[in-house]
């Protein structure tokens, strides 16, 4: 059975990227935000759950380009409260399943200081910044610095790769059912945490 989830999975992931292929990322949001479903919402929801138990943070958490709720509800099922989810597309779906509005932000947005009046214990991006355009990748970091002191990044692959020097150091990294997981903080010492992969 969960070699079946798995390979449903893949085949989704595979089909999201020809659709990216065939219609540009923003494009596709754009026409399909409002039914987006993320096809590995189980080990997401997994690993967002495990990650807070065993590195707990205090504060509010930014659900960065929150999709269609899977990290929010992931937080809410462990009694989490305070959540902001934000995405530019998926306000719709993510309302629908959380029952909470995401403010329509997008990167950019953020990167040009959308959200600089606010501060977050943890931000978690799941299944997104690796499709930002690599020019405001640099900037955005910067933002996000101000905002929170950690943040966790889940894509299917190991982009996109933060530079220390945009605020951010990695500080922990794993992989789990081919989702890639990495934890990083600003202003910590790479050397404080390791590499785990399972």
């Amino acid at each position: 059975m969960k070699r079946r989830r798995l390979f449903r999975a893949a085949q989704a992931q595979s089909s999201l990227h020809a659709a990216y292929q065939r219609h540009g990322v923003v494009p596709y949001y754009r026409q399909h935000g409002s039914a987006y479903r993320n096809p590995h919402e189980p080990i997401i929801r997994a690993i967002v759950q495990d990650f807070a138990r065993q590195s707990p943070w205090s504060g509010s958490i930014l659900d960065l380009a929150c999709g269609s709720g899977e990290v929010t509800l992931a937080l809410l099922e462990l009694g989490v409260k305070e959540v902001l989810g934000v995405d530019p597309f998926t306000a719709e779906a993510y309302s629908e399943r959380t029952g909470m509005q995401a403010q329509e932000l997008s990167f950019e947005d953020i990167a040009q200081g959308a959200l600089e009046q606010h501060r977050f214990g943890m931000i978690i991006c799941s299944f997104a910044l690796h499709l930002i355009e690599e020019s405001w990748l640099p900037r955005l970091c910067w933002a996000l610095a101000t905002l929170s002191p950690r943040m966790l990044i889940l894509s299917p692959h190991k982009r996109p790769r933060l530079e220390e020097e945009w605020g951010w150091v990695l500080t922990e990294a794993w992989v789990e059912q081919r989702v890639h997981a990495r934890e990083y903080r600003v202003g910590t010492r790479s050397e404080e945490r390791g590499t785990r992969m399972e």
